[in-house]
């Protein structure tokens, strides 16, 4: 099928031109002006067209927590917000320690996902042998949680550590926040105030501290053995100055991702929302806040993210040492940025390089990521003046909150296509075959 998409406010690869975009079967065929075709022809004037969003890091649950989320119901969110590829995490029940698991998930994922598509592996301190057989042409890379964890999941072992830098020949993403000195923290505030202690005092126990005491000496083994490590979620001010912006991103060996929820909410928002802004990392200070955007606008953090990870709201009211960290972003993503956009905070190309270039950059992936022929066509009309407001109705996310809910948007997603297919169309959801996995280049 042929799509054409005329007059559009094109943003690609730093420049805003207005002009044509065809679109035939799984590819963009052409790019221009005044083009004309047999078929289905969109009429975009005043909309800007943006390279589908790629959010490099999400939660979508299945297996083994699909009462809070599925990979078919969180894709769908996905595209209603203009996220055309994500890359799922690997802490599901079971944990993804084998090829296996890893395969069983891209099996799911190949029927159900309304999104392009793939999964980290994940890391234990006893599956390095699991870990290098990962085909690297077929997975995004080798998330490690260094903390905000349990269990196998939790990899702080600096022998363990030690052996994965050294051996694994692909990407390592990382969460990192110290262990010990959340621990200690939370033994420290569980004494004190037990478990009615209010959300405010998150951003104490999962510290600055605690952050800066796992990013260093990941960074420090990084370095030490040439690795690709990409570090998730930067919460705090101090973070950003230990990352470099003296080399173009396919040079970097060492990269970073904010995330939606850092740059929008600061600790004061915690009286509003409660526990709907509990993360992991926590949202910290207004100056971390700000921070975390300057580092964004001076390439010291590469790509923007959601760490989207749904629970239900009956999870998230729970007291605080019950209540579980993380929340659905995924669907207002794109949306949000437009707002920081219209606010002047970042231009439009710079959105667009932090959401879709860098991601398919840093990663690797084959043909995605911009607007050129030839490259598939994950594509994204965005109405800047369209008005309208978040409400449980229209949020499409399995557990059917958002942290944003009452706030009013004035840009809307109105076009979703995924690998050529019409996904989402102002409004609504069109089914039809799943998403692509994703495929990466090696060199």
């Amino acid at each position: 099928m042929k799509t054409l998409i005329v007059n559009a406010k094109i943003v690609n690869e730093g420049k805003v031109t207005e002009g044509d975009v065809l679109l035939d079967g799984e590819r963009i065929t052409q790019v221009g002006r005044n083009l004309s075709v047999q078929g289905k022809t969109i009429d975009a004037k005043g909309i800007y067209l943006v390279p589908g969003v790629i959010d490099d890091q999400v939660h979508f649950r299945e297996p083994g927590l699909t009462h809070k989320a599925t990979i078919f119901t969180e894709s769908r969110a996905a595209v209603a917000g203009g996220v055309t590829s994500f890359m799922e995490m690997p802490n599901t029940i079971p944990p993804v320690f084998t090829q296996e698991l890893l395969e069983q998930k891209y099996q799911i994922a190949s029927r159900d996902s309304l999104a392009n598509y793939t999964f980290y592996m994940g890391t234990s301190h006893d599956n390095l042998e699991e870990i290098l057989k990962t085909d690297l042409r077929s997975i995004c890379g080798l998330k490690i949680f260094m903390g905000s964890s349990t269990g196998d999941l939790l990899v702080d072992d600096p022998d363990v550590l030690r052996k994965v830098f050294s051996r694994f020949p692909g990407l390592i993403a990382s969460h990192c926040e110290h262990e010990p000195t959340i621990r200690g923290n939370t033994d420290q505030f569980r004494k004190k105030y037990s478990e009615g202690m209010d959300v405010s005092y998150h951003p104490q126990i999962r510290s600055a501290e605690g952050c800066i005491r796992s990013s260093r000496p990941a960074i420090e083994l990084a370095r030490e053995y040439g690795t690709r490590l990409h570090i998730l979620h930067i919460s705090t001010a101090e973070e950003t100055r230990l990352f470099s912006n003296n080399l173009p991103l396919n040079k970097k060996r060492i990269t970073s991702e904010a995330c939606i929820h850092h740059m929008w909410f600061n600790d004061a928002d915690y009286k509003r929302l409660g526990m709907k802004i509990k993360w992991n990392p926590a949202i910290k200070t207004a100056t971390d806040q700000k921070a975390i955007l300057d580092a964004v606008l001076e390439d010291r953090i590469d790509v923007i993210a959601t760490d989207h990870a749904p629970h239900t709201l009956e999870e998230k009211q729970k007291p605080y040492f019950s209540a579980p960290s993380g929340g659905p972003l995924i669907q207002h993503t794109l949306v949000a940025m437009m707002a920081f956009v219209k606010q002047g905070k970042i231009t439009i190309e710079r959105m667009v390089e932090k959401m879709c270039h860098n991601p398919a950059i840093l990663f690797r992936i084959e043909d995605r990521g911009f607007i050129r022929e030839g490259s598939f066509a994950d594509v994204v009309l965005v109405d800047p003046d369209h008005p309208w407001t978040v409400a449980p109705g229209n949020i499409l996310a399995k557990c059917g909150w958002s942290p944003f809910e009452g706030e009013t948007f004035n840009a809307a997603v109105t076009h979703t296509f995924v690998s050529g297919r019409l996904a989402y169309e102002h409004g609504k959801l069109i089914e039809g075959p799943p998403g692509m996995r994703l495929k990466f280049r090696t060199e």
